[in-house]
């Protein structure tokens, strides 16, 4: 199965139009088309719940719920991406959750993915002394020292659990809440923040009438990009703020990201996703030689750096000499010759003719 959450999505007011089948989480490759698809048979509006489930495919059975219901296509794929990460213990806790709680709506859903982490779900009565254990960790916001771990009597606290506490049979073993609230952290429209792919930058943005922000994971998909800022519902300027920075640290210290077009913001972000570590290097050595001043620029560099002749770790003319004369390829090395090298003199030789430059990163020069 490559997805958590296959649905089939369609227009009650227009049944003519069909159904479309969508896969979530929605791969960024392929979030444009399936939005400009759901368009196609009148749907996928980035606010309205526009969407039917005619129907649900997942490893989450208790989704089914949600079958006849109405969904914003963006709600599927935030609920998909939050399931995709949990692990066995959390996804047994989720579905005896939903299923005790009878939860059909999906910003109820949503919401427990937050929560339901406090529950203990017992499907095992024969390990009971890992049920206690792991019971007292979700008491303690999944957290416990490794000498009350060690010396804990995990049966006990199972036992006493059992017999003191009201639990629920469902489908997915007996759950006992453990005073669990279902907290509104979604409120139906805005998007708790949630880093599912390590982002190379995260914005929040807000409007001077809708305070609540909604965060912006660069790179993204263009529509994504302007679904999110439809969300924010703004009549007037927006307002941006930089949550979390992972572009490379002389390429940030260039220019203010909250200040720029999304556009190039976001495209300069999947340009340098496309970078490995020594291009990286590299790109930030040629921020320092050139001095650009916005995202578009910066850009521009990125997207030619072949344009750029670069060594890494290379800080004086003697480092960059001896590089040319013994690593470069275009000579033949003695190392027997070794104290008849001038290093230093072919290194300047060489900078002075290329107008290089020595950067924290490396030797830099343009050559295109």
């Amino acid at each position: 199965m490559t997805y958590v959450i296959q649905a089939v999505l369609s227009d009650p007011r227009r049944p003519a139009c069909g159904q479309c089948t969508i896969p979530f989480p929605i791969p960024d490759d392929a979030y444009d088309d399936m939005i400009e698809m759901l368009g196609g048979i009148g749907i996928g509006d980035a606010v309205a719940k526009d969407c039917r489930i005619d129907a649900v495919d997942s490893f989450y059975g208790v989704l089914g719920s949600l079958t006849g219901t109405m969904v914003n296509v963006d709600e599927l794929d935030y609920l998909a991406k939050r399931l995709d990460s949990f692990c066995d213990n959390e996804a047994e806790q989720f579905q005896a959750m939903a299923h005790k709680l009878e939860l059909k709506d999906i910003k109820d859903f949503i919401n427990l993915t937050f929560c339901c982490q406090r529950a203990t779900v017992i499907s095992d009565f024969s390990k009971l002394e890992q049920v206690g254990k792991a019971h007292r960790m979700n008491l303690n916001d999944g957290t416990i020292s490794t000498e009350e771990w060690e010396t804990m009597d995990g049966r006990k606290e199972a036992l006493q659990l059992i017999l003191n506490e009201h639990g629920t049979v469902t489908p997915y073993g007996v759950v006992y809440d453990n005073g669990m609230k279902l907290e509104q952290l979604y409120d139906g429209r805005h998007f708790p923040s949630y880093l599912y792919d390590v982002p190379m930058l995260v914005l929040t943005v807000s409007a001077e009438r809708e305070p609540s922000p909604e965060y912006l994971y660069l790179p993204s998909p263009d529509a994504r990009l302007k679904r999110t800022i439809q969300r924010v519902g703004h009549d007037g300027d927006l307002r941006f703020a930089v949550e979390w920075n992972e572009l490379p640290e002389r390429v940030s210290a260039a220019f203010h990201p909250e200040n720029e077009d999304l556009e190039d913001l976001n495209a300069l972000c999947r340009v340098i996703t496309g970078l490995d570590t020594v291009e990286r290097a590299k790109l930030e050595a040629a921020v320092l030689l050139a001095e650009p001043e916005c995202a578009y620029e910066i850009r521009q560099l990125a997207e030619n750096l072949d344009q750029f002749g670069f060594v890494p770790g290379v800080q004086t003319p003697e480092e960059y000499g001896r590089y040319m004369i013994q690593k470069s390829g275009r000579f033949v090395y003695d190392e027997n010759l070794e104290e008849f090298y001038n290093f230093e003199r072919y290194g300047l030789q060489r900078v002075e003719h290329e107008d290089g430059q020595f950067t924290p990163c490396g030797y830099i020069a343009y050559t295109g």
